[in-house]
């Protein structure tokens, strides 16, 4: 296993691009006794799971965007400016800003269990649960951002998005 550090920055890495399926991250019951492995295999799993989801989602997105550019017959130039609130809009700012309190809040929980001299199990179960948020939160963001570019493609003619 990698550092906490390391992991922890590998999860930032995924969203450095935007991130409808999910894996399962479970936050059960206290466990008695958990080591600082545990933590690190928490998020660990999560960066798994958000890779996967970027890897999957990514790339059909930006194909979604190509055929969106020539059903509409745009210059790469309007492509570059009527593109964008189809990734980046009010109600995408507002995943991206629980994002970043999930991240944070992340980033301290797992650091602490991983250099605790006795880890708190609480604090473990609890970092599940911001685990599973941030993996729940990205997911609906990319099947907010499908839906509105699909709805887009089966419209007939170009509209303003807001």
């Amino acid at each position: 296993m990698g550092s906490f550090i390391q992991i922890a920055a590998a999860i930032a890495a995924v969203f450095a691009v935007t991130i409808a399926d999910s894996g399962e991250i479970r936050a059960d019951a206290t466990p008695a006794t958990c080591a600082k492995q545990d933590f690190e295999s928490v998020v660990e799993e999560a960066a798994g799971i958000l890779r996967d989801l970027n890897a999957k989602n990514r790339p059909a997105f930006q194909e979604k965007l190509r055929e969106l550019k020539v059903k509409r017959k745009w210059t790469h130039d309007e492509f570059i400016e009527r593109a964008k609130p189809f990734v980046r809009d009010d109600k995408t700012a507002v995943f991206d800003q629980s994002t970043d309190e999930l991240l944070s809040a992340i980033a301290s929980m797992g650091q602490e269990g991983a250099t605790a001299a006795k880890p708190d199990c609480a604090v473990l179960l609890e970092l599940r649960a911001r685990m599973k948020g941030l993996v729940d939160t990205q997911t609906a963001k990319w099947a907010y951002m499908f839906q509105k570019i699909d709805a887009e493609l089966a419209s007939g003619g170009p509209k303003e998005i807001h």
